[in-house]
C-alpha cells in the first residue's frame, strides 16, 4: 500500500480556502493559531512513516488527550469504571449540563467534558502525581521525552473554564465526584493543554491499533479487552454529536479535539493524525474530516 502517494493526493486536493468554519475562540489562546496550518502523519510500522505539511509542529490536542486519561483510569478501575461513567453516545454538545440532571450525575460517556472530569477525579484520587504519570505514559508511547503541557493554553483554559468547574460541583452534589474540585479541574485543564504533533499522535495511538502493545518494544500497556473497549468508544463517541457522521464518512475509530486535531486508527494496520485548526459547527476539524474521508476512500480500507 503506497500510503505516501495517497497522502500526497490528499495534500493536493485539500485547501483551507475551501472550508467555511472558524478556529476555536472560546479558549482565547486557541484563537491565536494560524488557520492555514495543515498537516497529516500516518504510522503503520516501526520504521514506516508517511506525512505532509505541518505534521511535526506541536499543537494543543485538547480532547484527544481524554483517550490517554481513559486508558489510565481503566487500568486502575477495571470494569468498575462503568459505574461512574457510561458508554453511550451523547447526542448533545460536549459541554452540555442538561444530561447530568436527567441522569443523576452519571456522564453519558468518558469523552464528553463531564465524563472526562469524572475520569480526572479518579486519577487525582488514585495516583500520587497524575499530571506527571500522564506525561510519563505519553512520552513512553511516543518515545519522545520533550512532550509537555502548553502553559499558555493551560492558563487560557483556567481563566475561561467556569462551565467545567460548574460540572464538577454539580456532579459532586449528586455524589459522583470524590475529590475536592480544585485538584480535579487543575488536572483536567492540564490534560487538555497537552501539546503534541501529528507525528507524536500517530505514534502514540498505534497502541490502540496494536492490541494494547507498543509496536517498537512489544510492551503491553493495555489488555486486548481494554483496547477493544477504547476503540469501541472512539467509534461511537469520539466526535461528540458528530460521531455518527464520522463513522458514516470515514469508517474508523477516532478522536477529535477543538485544537483542530483528529487521530484515527485502523486495527492491525495503521494510526493516522491530521491537524487543521478550522472547525465545523460541531467543533471538529473541517479539513481534517475531509482528509480522513479521502484516505479511507483512496485506500479502500475501513473497519466496515
Amino acid at each position: 500500500m503506497d500510503y505516501q502517494k495517497f497522502l500526497d493526493t490528499i495534500n493536493q486536493e485539500m485547501n483551507y480556502r475551501d472550508v467555511t468554519g472558524k478556529v476555536a475562540s472560546y479558549i482565547p489562546e486557541l484563537a491565536k493559531v494560524d488557520p492555514r496550518k495543515f498537516g497529516m502523519h500516518l504510522h503503520c510500522g516501526e520504521q514506516q512513516n508517511y506525512s505532509f505539511g505541518d505534521s511535526e509542529e506541536n499543537f494543543s490536542i485538547q480532547s484527544i488527550s481524554k483517550v490517554f486519561a481513559l486508558a489510565m483510569a481503566m487500568e486502575i478501575m477495571g470494569e468498575d469504571l462503568w459505574d461512574r461513567v457510561h458508554v453511550e453516545p451523547s447526542g448533545d454538545p460536549f459541554n452540555s449540563l442538561t444530561q447530568l440532571e436527567y441522569e443523576n450525575g452519571i456522564p453519558r460517556n468518558p469523552f464528553i467534558n463531564a465524563g472526562a472530569l469524572v475520569i480526572s477525579d479518579i486519577l487525582v484520587d488514585q495516583l500520587d502525581d497524575p499530571k506527571q504519570e500522564l506525561l510519563d505514559l505519553v512520552r513512553k508511547l511516543t518515545d519522545d521525552d520533550s512532550i509537555d503541557f502548553d502553559k499558555e493554553v493551560y492558563k487560557s483554559e483556567r481563566s475561561t473554564g467556569y462551565r467545567n468547574i460548574a460540572m464538577v460541583n454539580y456532579m459532586k452534589a449528586l455524589g459522583n465526584i470524590k475529590c475536592d474540585v480544585e485538584p480535579i479541574v487543575d488536572f483536567y485543564f492540564h490534560l487538555c493543554s497537552l501539546a503534541m504533533s501529528c507525528k507524536n499522535l500517530s505514534h502514540a495511538f498505534m497502541i490502540f491499533a496494536n492490541r494494547g502493545k507498543i509496536l517498537a518494544t512489544d510492551e503491553e500497556i493495555l489488555t486486548p479487552l481494554q483496547t477493544k473497549r477504547i476503540n469501541a468508544l472512539m467509534q461511537t463517541c469520539g466526535f461528540y454529536d458528530e460521531a455518527g457522521e464520522f463513522s458514516f464518512e470515514v469508517g474508523l475509530p477516532g478522536k477529535s479535539g477543538v485544537g483542530g486535531g483528529i487521530v484515527a486508527i485502523h486495527p492491525s494496520k495503521y494510526s493516522v493524525a491530521v491537524w487543521s485548526p478550522i472547525l465545523n459547527k460541531k467543533g471538529n476539524s473541517e479539513l481534517g474530516m475531509k482528509a480522513l474521508e479521502r484516505l479511507t476512500s483512496l485506500t479502500g480500507l475501513s473497519v466496515f
